[in-house]
């Protein structure tokens, strides 16, 4: 079977700033709205993988932002969602969509299991070796890092507006999402929704609950609002406030404990 991937194509997978002294590892799931050359965009255009349905809008450039304030390491996944969502588990249907939010993608219809198994191991699995590997480093050195997930949402969806400027989501450790929670309310005019608008209840949630509650690590995975996040001043402006936010937080050396809840 030919790999997916070829010289001309980018890496599965961006890293930032591996070595840093912060013990937080940062990822970024949809990082990327690129598709492989092969697979000639899925029979979309430019704008459409341009949407939301695509990628994380502004997500990617948070998490470089965010990374270089707290010296800490990230991992941001090298490729569209729409290729392969690496937030699914690989028997979730949304893993590889034939549609999203209505917009059909004709590229992943009807796919083999061979064509499948191309992106499995093109895109999924380095991606989240390249996670395992980060965690194994800390691990290696004695740290049990926190992990803190990057995402962004759409403004509007289902007909409905959603009022939330972040998101926190968290299923049963509390200890990074009820303090965040709580500062971010504290800010002016911020609404602040609690596993709103999605939910990292289980099962959801699949990378870090396959990375960080596996291993027991603190966590949390944060949802901004696309819409202020879109142009370079508004991801400025969200890496300094979560830095600002997360610092107090992060200076606590209980809470870098494996904990099982």
């Amino acid at each position: 079977m030919p790999p997916l991937l070829t010289a001309s194509d980018p890496p599965p997978v961006e890293h930032v700033d591996r070595e840093g002294r912060t013990p937080v590892l940062l990822t970024c799931d949809h990082a990327s709205r690129g598709v492989p050359r092969a697979l000639d965009n899925l029979g979309l255009d430019e704008a459409k993988l341009s949407l939301h349905i695509g990628w994380d809008i502004g997500a990617a450039a948070v998490t470089r932002d965010l990374a270089a304030r707290l010296d800490a390491p990230a991992v941001l996944a090298g490729y569209s969602r729409l290729v392969i969502d690496c937030n699914r588990s690989l028997d979730d249907p949304t893993s590889i969509p034939p549609v999203s939010d209505g917009i059909e993608v004709p590229g992943n219809r009807d796919l083999t299991a061979e064509q499948r198994t191309r992106r499995v191991e093109g895109i999924f699995r380095p991606y989240h070796g390249a996670i395992e590997a980060a965690l194994d480093r800390f691990a290696a050195r004695g740290v049990h890092p926190a992990v803190f997930s990057v995402h962004s949402f759409t403004p509007f969806m289902n007909g409905l507006n959603r009022p939330w400027h972040i998101g926190i989501l968290w299923d049963k450790d509390p200890r990074i999402p009820v303090p965040l929670m709580a500062v971010l309310r504290r800010e002016k005019g911020l609404v602040v929704g609690d596993n709103e608008p999605y939910s990292a209840r289980e099962p959801a949630g699949h990378s870090v609950r396959t990375h960080a509650v596996s291993r027991g690590l603190p966590h949390v995975a944060v949802e901004i609002r696309q819409d202020l996040i879109a142009e370079a001043a508004g991801q400025r402006e969200w890496a300094e406030r979560l830095h600002r936010l997360l610092l107090p937080i992060l200076e606590d050396p209980g809470l870098y404990r494996v904990k099982y809840y």
